[in-house]
């Protein structure tokens, strides 16, 4: 009896320098440098995944995001030097994808990244903080255009500047509250209540983070503050959420990390309509705080979604070379 060959599973770079406890969430295949500070790294989305979604004629932007944020521990062990157990904070992420990332029906299989660093710091002879440019590409055709700017800090470092709270055995997080169901959790892309990132408060444009720290993606390991990935994923949540019940997807974001958003006390989620881009694209901006103080910002550009095709984007998407560099913040 015949039976159809089936595809060798592809060799992923070692966890440790991806920053992930589970194996079977590392995304990168590889790297290479192609010049001084440029890069190519290879990635492979899985077929099927109890999260991301690959199949549904869409580009499952958190998908997207992890992807690019395991390219920065990669590239600052790998290529920088920077020694295992050295911590990397996030300033600044922005992304917009292309009319691309919405056409194919199946988005598994082999991607690339191309990475050009547009800065690098040092102390003395360490690196302190990168700028990257990311161009992620599938098939020769351009996905998504991605510029960050994230700081490296040793252990004694980061622990001097999380002022005693650096230690994930020492935070007791905050009771799991229930999760926002005004909208079904399908129309933010997600197949369950669990992935919910947000929780009512009754007020209309108005959220709590929910902190569930059993989540296998989002605490895949012990972290004393939220991770950036939960932050982003509230922030779309809300997004949409703001918008519903206009079909609307996601195709881009400017993200501001301000300040560690603590684990052990409530963080309120604003979202506000901004007037439309250029393009006439909706807006939202969402803001973060926690005990009176703003700890994240982002601005998200929603497009409408066809009829009938699920997060497929109507309108056009500004490509990632006319991206206007980010602010950074150190």
């Amino acid at each position: 009896m015949h039976r159809p060959a089936v595809a060798p599973r592809p060799e992923f770079v070692q966890k440790e320098f991806v920053h992930k406890a589970n194996a079977d969430e590392v995304l990168l295949t590889g790297w290479s440098r192609t010049d001084d500070d440029t890069f190519t790294v290879s990635a492979h989305w899985p077929t099927a995944h109890s999260f991301y979604v690959t199949r549904q004629g869409h580009l499952d932007l958190m998908l997207l995001n992890e992807t690019v944020r395991q390219v920065f521990p990669l590239l600052c062990h790998a290529a920088y030097g920077v020694p295992l157990g050295h911590h990397l904070l996030w300033d600044t992420y922005a992304y917009e994808i292309t009319p691309a990332a919405s056409l194919a029906h199946d988005l598994s299989g082999h991607v690339e990244l191309h990475v050009k660093c547009l800065s690098s710091l040092y102390r003395g002879t360490r690196l302190s903080a990168l700028s990257l440019q990311i161009t992620t590409v599938r098939n020769g055709i351009e996905l998504a255009g991605a510029r960050t700017r994230l700081t490296v800090q040793a252990p004694a470092v980061y622990q001097r500047l999380r002022n005693g709270r650096g230690a994930p055995g020492l935070i007791r997080p905050l009771p799991l509250s229930r999760p926002a169901t005004e909208i079904p959790p399908q129309l933010l892309g997600r197949d369950s209540l669990d992935d919910m990132a947000l929780s009512p408060t009754g007020a209309p444009g108005l959220w709590q983070l929910r902190v569930d720290t059993g989540h296998p993606l989002f605490f895949d390991h012990p972290v004393d503050h939220a991770p950036g990935m939960l932050l982003l994923e509230a922030a779309l949540q809300a997004a949409q959420s703001m918008t519903h019940p206009r079909r609307m997807a996601p195709v881009g974001m400017e993200t501001l990390f301000k300040r560690y958003v603590e684990l052990d006390a409530p963080c309120l989620i604003g979202a506000r309509a901004l007037p439309d881009d250029t393009m006439g694209r909706a807006r939202v901006g969402i803001t973060m705080r926690q005990e009176d103080v703003e700890n994240f910002a982002a601005t998200i550009t929603l497009a409408p979604v066809l009829t009938g095709i699920p997060g497929r984007p109507l309108t056009g998407i500004i490509p990632s070379s006319v991206l206007a560099p980010a602010q950074f913040v150190a």
